[in-house]
């Protein structure tokens, strides 16, 4: 059975980039999030494809211990671990906030990465093999005005990183951080996004790749346009299935689909 690369966050905005990019370089995917109703979305744009969804959450210990118990349940080698994962957007001044409302973002945004780490770095290290990836936000180096809570947990996330990418020497298994200085555009905000942010599927792209090629005792790697595409982006820097030159993915699907008419596979089994 073909290592699986698992996405921790696989229903958010920069999670379907990752998914879209680990599919179409080939590879199974293992697609984690909490709502089951958002996974059988996910599903369902991918029919016919080595796709399974796994409801699951890592905002806690104890959720991070059940999530490691249910992946390990399914018996899958794994190629890696791709966790983007971030708590909802607000915005506003930190000295307008109590000091709980920043507790409570940290909660959110950077404590999860850690729950994540505790319980599924062992997951690699027992298949022998796998990298772990971070997907950080911007503000980690300058304050992003209006989101100084967010620009914190950044920070906060890439001194994590460091921490977390020595102490893994001891399982054999290489942690690093992709961080993105910029917002991404995504399917929830290209209606309004700039044509300068990077796509979700080409921070996925990236992430792929360091999954596959990390670079040697790096612990945070600053996403950067790749160099054989221009630097400014559209909305989406791949068409969708339906359009007329379709991407691997939606030949897949296709294929998959004549392969078994009329069949309703689940694959979240």
């Amino acid at each position: 059975m073909k290592a699986a690369l698992v996405v921790l966050g696989a229903t958010g905005g920069v999670g379907r980039g990752v998914v879209r990019a680990a599919l179409e370089r080939g590879h199974p995917v293992i697609a984690v999030a909490r709502h089951a109703d958002a996974l059988e979305a996910l599903a369902r744009d991918y029919t016919g494809i080595d796709l399974t969804t796994l409801p699951g959450s890592v905002a806690s210990d104890s959720d991070g211990a059940a999530l490691a118990e249910r992946l390990r349940e399914l018996r899958r080698p794994f190629a890696g671990i791709v966790a983007s994962v971030c708590g909802n957007a607000s915005s506003g001044r930190v000295l307008d906030q109590p000091a709980a409302f920043l507790q409570r973002k940290l909660d959110e945004d950077l404590l999860p990465h850690l729950a994540a780490a505790r319980h599924l770095l062992p997951l690699l290290s027992e298949a022998g093999r796998g990298n772990y990836l971070m997907i950080g936000g911007p503000g980690s180096e300058h304050p992003w005005a209006g989101h100084g809570h967010r620009s914190i947990g950044a920070a906060a996330l890439r001194m994590l990183a460091r921490v977390l990418h020595d102490e893994a020497r001891a399982f054999d298994v290489r942690v690093q951080l992709l961080t993105v200085d910029v917002p991404v555009c995504t399917a929830a905000n290209r209606k309004h996004a700039s044509s300068r942010w990077p796509s979700a599927l080409a921070i996925g792209q990236q992430a792929v790749a360091l999954v596959e090629r990390p670079p040697p005792d790096t612990p945070v790697v600053r996403y950067a346009p790749p160099p054989d595409t221009p630097s400014r982006f559209g909305p989406d820097s791949a068409p969708p299935p339906s359009d007329s030159c379709p991407s691997l993915v939606a030949v897949r699907a296709l294929l998959g689909r004549f392969s078994s008419p009329g069949s309703n596979k689940d694959i979240s089994s």
